[in-house]
């Protein structure tokens, strides 16, 4: 799947210059993209985009040095300059490209306020469906934080084509400050949708039996909403270099999605021994399983989503037709919706993984925090205006005409 990537702000443009090392680490030309930022020092930041494709805005209104937690202000910007971050797309390229993907952090002030104005003209100007990643704060990032992403999100959905999230709440370790953790979360990020984003290429192993395009990742993300996504690894693989398994335990793997995959770590995600003598249907059924059970990008009540989408990576000698028909079927039972799409991807990688995608999530308790928050708040800001009017008629000064 060809993306254009644009990161907006700290977080977005964080995630999309990674997004673009893994391509180019892997010898793909499937992603591209821009960075877009308020202050100039988050831009000299970035490692893997070269400075044309690094666009510093609102220079007039906050002179480079970004626009705080402020997302009202972060909004303006993205507004009075759409025309220049447009011309910018314009000249990366998108005439070769099937969708585009915003990446940002909701928490704070310019990827939150600029991602949904930018969404929404991107879809005015261009044909391709526009998605955004949005990466929500914990409760612990502060209040303000969470009620920048509360709001940014309510307008992001009903702008971009689907909204996948990323909650730091859920992958942040005991006792691991967020700060600390963002470079891992960025990872756990980067890499499951790096799988998706990939599926399809041509590898030196060829395509898959089934193939997972562009055509069905679209199809399974057009109804909207808000989406999560569930990943699972095996153990490693012994290889050789043809891609079989070899005698030896030590992995050699050393081709495509050596990176892209990830190595198991202590507390890394739910698996099972890809290297044993079980049925390899039966192992890709439990890996699929694991994938949706175990931690998702954003915890949600699975059953809810409308539609899903299984894919299993790996090397071909561990691939089955059989086992990725029969998890299809198994998350099918298990959604709401009957859409169920998937398919395999060989690649020269030592381990297998299993991503499924939960399209239009119907219930998602972080989600509902978020939004009673956001309710909460435009309370307060009603009554703060009432108490202040009240205060004014008792001074004898009618608001009306102040």
């Amino acid at each position: 799947m060809r993306v254009f990537f644009i990161g907006f702000g700290q977080a977005g443009g964080k995630l999309v210059d990674m997004f673009l090392a893994q391509d180019r680490k892997l010898g793909s030309t499937s992603f591209r993209g821009i960075v877009i930022n308020t202050a100039r020092t988050d831009l000299m930041g970035i490692k893997n985009i070269p400075m044309e494709d690094r666009l510093l805005i609102g220079q007039t209104m906050v002179k480079g040095h970004g626009v705080g937690t402020d997302n009202v202000t972060g909004a303006k910007v993205a507004a009075d300059e759409i025309d220049t971050i447009i011309s910018a797309i314009d000249r990366r390229g998108t005439h070769d490209i099937d969708a585009f993907v915003v990446c940002a952090g909701l928490g704070g002030g310019t990827g939150s306020g600029g991602s949904p104005v930018l969404c929404r003209h991107l879809k005015r100007i261009y044909r391709e469906p526009v998605y955004a990643v949005g990466v929500i704060p914990a409760p612990e990032e502060g209040r303000l934080y969470s009620l920048n992403a509360a709001r940014s999100l309510s307008t992001l959905v009903n702008e971009a084509d689907n909204v996948i999230v990323f909650d730091n709440s859920a992958w942040k370790n005991d006792g691991e400050s967020v700060k600390s953790a963002y470079e891992r979360l960025n990872e756990e990020i980067v890499r499951r949708f790096g799988v998706l984003f990939h599926a399809g290429e041509v590898s030196k192993y060829g395509v898959g039996e089934m193939v997972v395009d562009s055509s069905e990742i679209i199809n399974t993300l057009r109804g909207g909403g808000i989406s999560s996504v569930g990943y699972a690894i095996s153990e490693a693989i012994p290889m050789t270099k043809s891609g079989g398994k070899s005698s030896s335990k030590k992995d050699s793997n050393s081709g495509l999605l050596s990176g892209i995959l990830g190595k198991k770590e202590k507390k890394a995600e739910p698996h099972v021994d890809i290297a044993s003598g079980e049925d390899k249907s039966a192992k890709i059924i439990g890996l699929v399983r694991r994938s949706m059970l175990g931690r998702l990008t954003l915890p949600c009540d699975y059953s809810t989503a409308e539609r899903a989408l299984v894919l299993v990576a790996g090397p071909p000698s561990e691939l089955d037709r059989k086992g990725v028909e029969k998890s299809k079927s198994w998350v099918e039972e298990n959604i709401a919706g009957v859409e169920v799409r998937g398919g395999d991807y060989p690649v020269d990688s030592g381990y297998v993984a299993a991503v499924v995608l939960l399209a239009t999530i119907g219930d998602a308790p972080r989600i509902r925090e978020l939004m009673e928050l956001a309710k909460e708040a435009k309370e307060e800001v009603v009554k703060s205006r009432e108490r202040s009017h009240t205060a004014m008629f008792e001074d004898g000064v009618d608001p009306l005409f102040e």
